[in-house]
């Protein structure tokens, strides 16, 4: 048995990396590449902006403190691709899918440190 205490993993799906990493630690866990024997996910998220578009394990999941979270992320050009993509359109299997609860995360500035009106 683990001694370290039982945490809520964070939606982060559908924001900016740097606001979701933020969230995540706040929330006492960590994000990681969702390939293992990948760099690690600040490497491919720098310099840039960069979006998640999907996380596991899924928000909600209850986790111990800074276990990790795989996600996998897309630059700002693509994730705009991702945001016109069908409705009808399956989601990745196995993958979390959520949208922005606020307009301001789709533009956010690459100065941006933290989410406006975010909870944790």
């Amino acid at each position: 048995m683990r001694a370290a205490e039982r945490v809520t993993v964070p939606d982060v799906v559908g924001l900016p990396f740097h606001v979701g990493r933020d969230l995540a630690t706040k929330a006492g866990v960590t994000l990681a590449n969702s390939d293992p024997d990948g760099p690690p996910i600040g490497a491919l998220a720098w310099p840039g902006l960069y979006y998640i578009v999907s996380q596991s394990p899924a928000a909600g999941t209850q986790l111990y403190k800074w276990d990790s979270v795989a996600v996998e992320i897309v630059s700002h050009g693509d994730a705009n691709s991702l945001a016109r993509r069908n409705e009808n359109d399956d989601p990745p299997h196995l993958s979390a899918h959520a949208t922005p609860e606020h307009e301001q995360f789709l533009d956010l500035p690459d100065d941006s440190r933290s989410a406006p009106n975010a909870s944790p």
